[in-house]
């Protein structure tokens, strides 16, 4: 019999993350164009115009890091993606926004919370959908009524 070496285990590089790298660096481009091309800038240079250069700066070290964390292949193995809780999330925020104007802000939202809950294996539809609707109207009365900011009412909200 003859015994095998060791096999070193080489991992290709994560494309994946490569591909988050480049997004990285393209919005931090972006946002070093739009500051230099945009109008009304003060003569100074330490003020509101730098912030975006530094939010640039940051999120083009990062996708250097990405990059090179990726090529090395020092990411952990992903897990399987469900799509299941990916649809009902996704789908929540479809209603949420479609419903927002019609609705009104605690409904809407209410089904956003429900929804999420599902995509995250939380309680029946009929147990989360009466608690993130009282949840949301709570928050739109803080939000309307104490802190005086316009939110989308609705059927609901018009009670009071």
């Amino acid at each position: 019999m003859t015994q095998q070496p060791p096999s070193t285990e080489t991992r290709r590089p994560d494309r994946a993350a490569l591909v988050i790298a480049a997004v990285l660096a393209i919005i931090a481009a972006v946002i070093v164009y739009s500051t230099a091309t945009a109008r009304g800038g003060s003569a100074t240079r330490i003020g509101p115009g730098a912030f975006p250069y530094a939010i640039a700066a940051c999120l083009f070290v990062l996708a250097i890091w990405t990059a090179f964390e990726a090529v090395r292949g020092d990411f952990p193995e992903r897990e399987e993606q469900q799509i299941g809780p990916i649809v009902w999330i996704v789908g929540g925020l479809a209603a949420q926004m479609l419903l927002l104007h019609i609705a009104g802000f605690a409904i809407a939202t209410g089904l956003l919370f429900a929804a999420t809950a599902r995509g995250f294996g939380r309680g029946p539809l009929w147990l989360t959908i009466p608690i993130g609707i009282v949840l949301s109207f709570v928050i739109w009365v803080i939000f309307a009524k104490g802190l005086q900011l316009s939110l989308p009412a609705g059927p609901l909200e018009r009670l009071i």
